[in-house]
């Protein structure tokens, strides 16, 4: 009896903790198990058949969650990687990150034209703002607060219907209401070269490319120019059957994104010049926010108009549209943060950031009082300048990072730039 006492208490006690836990390889590990996840998997087959688009967005965001996971049981508790101690050991010592939901500073721009279609608002590798004022183009030097005017054009030629930089920060691409584009030297303020007698109407949309000067206009034309050469335009893109009000070249140089008023989304291949590589559809207003990823080179968001309201994601190697979401008001423009997966998109008269691929909403920035025409980004990549029709510049630190956030990218003026312009109110 005695014997047997002794047995059963040996077999019930407690078992101390050693330093190394052995686990029977043939009963699973409860405590190892997430049940959230092998119910999720154990449903997913029961699914009904996806589309491959919609396949490849839910492997993409599995593997940026880490559910990339193909075991539902587990045997023993698996030691964490050495890239997940080094993100818990990077996110102890980093601060909470601070996202201002206000400007940091407001800028007057007295006859900005509150136009949806143009493009009127670019920021240089050379730290200057470029924006046009109706007739007139201001520079603003972010480093010095100093502003000029570069020109002032005639009611024949004007308004300013298009500004983009070209990258060494000197050479500044204007197109105008005329069909005309002039290409201005802003270090020596002299006029290089006028391209004309290609575009009968206004030119809406500028993109440079190296020595190429991609236009865009209104009467659904692309035209590429090779600016080494006095010449007429070295190529012709053809497939939009309205204005084109959106250009964006991709980060290799090597595709082309255009965006139109016929509600198409089109990639060109550098290489080819007769035909498109992809027609992109299910926008159901006009295009004109586009924005290549800076992380993933063949991943492109769009943004549509008021009748459509929607960001899409599309994978511009297949063509397919990879996710789409309802902002719930016009789509003006499209930012990628050059340090974090977000996005920043103007839609309406807010900003709103992203993160990507969640698309979890960080925050919501206000202080315009009419919608967004246009967003760029400084040199830095921390600082974005909106332009809205209540004819403001408001200036946000959303991708400062923050140990850069102490660092005023657009250092305080003593004048209000822009004051010397005539008033329209």
């Amino acid at each position: 009896m005695n014997t047997c006492r002794i047995v059963l208490q040996r077999r019930f006690l407690p078992v101390s903790n050693s330093k190394k836990e052995k686990f029977d390889r043939f009963i699973p590990n409860r405590s190892a198990m997430d049940f959230d996840y092998a119910h999720l998997a154990l449903m997913e087959e029961e699914e009904e058949e996806v589309s491959s688009s919609r396949k490849a967005y839910r492997k993409q965001l599995a593997e940026t969650m880490g559910l990339n996971r193909t075991r539902i049981l587990a045997f023993t508790n698996k030691p964490p990687s050495t890239s997940s101690l080094q993100h818990q050991h990077q996110h102890q010592h980093q601060p909470p990150r601070r996202i201002p939901q206000r400007p940091e500073r407001t800028l007057d721009a007295p006859g900005l034209v509150d136009d949806f279609y143009l493009n009127v608002l670019d920021w240089s590798s050379a730290n200057v703002l470029a924006v046009a004022l109706a007739n007139s183009v201001c520079l603003w030097d972010a480093s010095t607060g100093s502003v000029t005017t570069l020109v002032t054009y005639g009611e024949d030629q004007g308004p300013v219907t298009s500004l983009n930089w070209a990258h060494d920060g000197i050479n500044l691409g204007v197109g105008l209401n005329n069909g005309q584009v002039h290409i201005w030297d802003c270090v020596t303020k002299t006029l290089l070269r006028t391209l004309q007698g290609f575009h009968h109407t206004r030119v809406g949309s500028l993109a440079w490319n190296s020595h190429i000067l991609t236009t865009g206009g209104m009467d659904g034309r692309i035209f590429n120019n090779d600016v080494r050469f006095m010449s007429y335009p070295v190529s012709t893109y053809k497939g939009h059957t309205q204005e084109v009000c959106g250009l964006k070249w991709s980060g290799s140089g090597q595709q082309l994104a255009s965006g139109g008023n016929d509600r198409l989304v089109h990639i060109w291949d550098r290489s080819t010049c007769t035909q498109w590589l992809h027609r992109l559809r299910g926008h159901t207003s006009a295009v004109k926010a586009l924005a290549w990823c800076p992380f993933q080179s063949d991943l492109l968001a769009s943004g549509g108009g008021a009748e459509d309201r929607k960001i899409k994601f599309w994978n511009t190697r297949t063509g397919a549209c990879l996710n789409s979401l309802d902002t719930a008001s016009q789509v003006s423009s499209l930012l990628w943060s050059n340090n974090q997966r977000e996005l920043l998109c103007s839609h309406g008269s807010q900003l709103t950031l992203w993160k990507y691929p969640s698309m979890v909403k960080m925050a919501e920035l206000s202080g315009h009082t009419s919608r967004v025409l246009s967003m760029t980004q400084s040199p830095d990549g921390c600082t974005v300048v909106s332009a809205a029709g209540d004819e403001n510049l408001c200036f946000w630190n959303v991708f400062g990072l923050p140990d850069t956030t102490a660092k005023k990218t657009v250092p305080k003026a003593a004048h209000e730039p822009f004051s010397h312009v005539a008033r329209i109110r």
